[in-house]
């Protein structure tokens, strides 16, 4: 992460003034995206360029294209300059229940469809990569997300849909609880159902072996005991006996779910995915020590090597690459 200055915003009306000058936004993102002040083209890598001041743009000598600092970015071919960019994510990545895109679009002047391009983006931005374990104590637990289906003409989203026109997707979490070295982070994954088949090879992907395993009465994990030591409540008769709960996860659970029913009010089942990430990311960085410009500097550490279409982000669910 790039070190902070006394000159760096650290509140959102703070961001919106440092960020308004293009020369200033231009600086930032430069410092980002090379930090050892080699400028190198994202085309062939050649380190060899020239800067256009009148357009802020850079001309290979090498392959003789140009570039802005965008490409490779998901800013990428968005007409928006960076003093609309940079404002939102900081907006999406420090608003603890989300900012829907009527919002997001009324506060920075442009339409409801370009800022829900926007947001998914910097939704991208958010994911981590999978090669993250955890141990320790874990919590492991399932939900329901209601969504509603996009087109009812087609027969097969019919017999997907349940009374209400609402499609119930799984979501499956696992929560590694607080230790001294840092608070307690969460894993979550929108998965195709709740057999054994689908949430045992989760817990085995993410979850250290030899961790103790804490999951409520569903058989899908009753295999866990050869490598963790499972402990089990059965919610039926209490919901915490002793250390052995699922409350962690829970708690997880209501925040995912109010943000989602308060301001999106409902996702589509195939975009779920992306708001989980969104949700993961400010749960597990909410302890950040430097607060909401610390969260700012993480999320933009994630823009590089990333991009998402209109194309690819409209396509239908099933084309769709797996939401894992």
């Amino acid at each position: 992460m790039q070190t902070t200055t006394p000159e760096f915003p650290e509140t959102l009306l703070g961001a919106i003034q440092h960020f308004a000058n293009p020369d200033v936004s231009l600086a930032f993102m430069v410092s980002l995206r090379w930090p050892d002040g080699v400028i190198r083209c994202p085309h062939c890598g050649s380190a060899s360029n020239t800067f256009l001041a009148n357009r802020r743009v850079w001309k290979c000598r090498e392959c003789v294209k140009q570039f802005s600092i965008k490409v490779g970015t998901i800013f990428e071919d968005s007409p928006l300059g960076l003093d609309k960019w940079l404002p939102a994510v900081w907006v999406i990545v420090n608003a603890k229940n989300g900012v829907s895109s009527c919002e997001l679009g009324r506060s920075l002047g442009v339409t409801q469809k370009t800022a829900w391009f926007m947001l998914h983006r910097i939704r991208l931005a958010l994911q981590k990569g999978s090669f993250l374990k955890i141990g320790g104590t874990v919590e492991v637990d399932e939900t329901y997300i209601g969504g509603k289906a996009r087109s009812m003409n087609n027969e097969s989203r019919r017999r997907r849909n349940v009374a209400g026109g609402k499609h119930l997707s799984p979501v499956q979490g696992l929560l590694e609880r607080t230790t001294k070295e840092r608070a307690s982070r969460v894993i979550v994954k929108h998965v195709e159902d709740n057999k054994k088949s689908t949430l045992d090879p989760n817990v085995r992907k993410y979850v250290l072996k030899g961790s103790e395993v804490h999951t409520d009465q569903l058989l899908s994990y009753e295999s866990l005991s050869d490598e963790y030591t499972h402990q089990v409540i059965n919610h039926a008769e209490c919901y915490a006996k002793g250390n052995v709960h699922t409350n962690g996860m829970e708690n997880f659970w209501n925040l995912l779910k109010r943000t989602i029913k308060g301001t999106y009010v409902s996702v589509e089942p195939f975009h779920l995915f992306r708001y989980l990430d969104e949700q993961v990311f400010r749960f597990n960085e909410r302890k950040d020590s430097n607060g909401d410009q610390g969260r700012f500097l993480t999320a933009m550490a994630g823009i590089f090597g990333k991009r998402l279409t209109w194309k690819k982000l409209t396509a239908s669910d099933e084309n769709l690459p797996a939401a894992a």
